[in-house]
């Protein structure tokens, strides 16, 4: 598998929010959002067998698969190891491909609104999401992404994260927009990028 970064930390959006986590990084994507920061040419070759002794350093037992897009390579198999090491194991997905069954947590990210079919990608199987997390810039209609409860989602957790444009001010303005959407429309909740505002990795 193309592994872009492994580093322990805490996890810093969405539900699982202050939990001690070993995150796992893959490296490379079908799609490419302007506001990704994973650096998608680098990586290293490793077995699955090289990434659980990396991961099983950590004293946590809370694996986080991320990317780039993680389904890409990541298996039904591979997660069977994960939890025969005696790891939980979640993953960050665009839902634009199938997610492995057995995955513990499933966080969906979807980048196309309105979405061309489901943001579990069409035709899809497997394991269904706990949460949908969409990346709001003050433009998006967060409403398009509420069009598929019954495809895709078990624990009813819709999350509206305000996007990191670089610029303060805009920041500020694209905050205060997701602040006041989500008091309008309150089945949504905030999630905030916390390591950024504290300063963890």
């Amino acid at each position: 598998m193309r592994v872009n970064d492994i580093f322990y930390s805490l996890q810093g959006e969405g539900r699982n929010t202050g939990r001690a986590a070993v995150f796992v990084r893959f490296s490379g994507c079908n799609l490419r959002c302007s506001f990704c920061d994973t650096d998608f040419s680098s990586f290293r070759e490793m077995t699955s067998d090289e990434i659980i002794k990396e991961i099983s350093q950590y004293p946590a037992r809370f694996v986080v698969l991320t990317g780039g897009e993680p389904t890409l390579q990541v298996t039904v198999a591979f997660v069977n190891q994960l939890h025969e090491a005696g790891f939980e194991v979640a993953i960050e997905t665009n839902g634009t491909l199938p997610i492995p069954e057995n995955i513990d947590w499933v966080t969906v990210s979807p980048k196309r609104s309105p979405l061309p079919t489901s943001p579990l990608g069409e035709g899809y199987v497997g394991r269904k999401a706990d949460e949908i997390k969409v990346i709001f810039d003050g433009k998006i209609n967060p409403e398009d992404y509420l069009s598929f409860p019954q495809e895709g989602i078990s624990g009813g957790l819709f999350y509206l994260q305000p996007c990191d444009v670089g610029d303060p001010v805009r920041n500020k303005e694209i905050v205060d927009a997701c602040v006041a959407y989500i008091k309008e429309h309150p089945q949504w909740r905030l999630s905030l990028q916390t390591h950024k505002l504290v300063g963890f990795p």
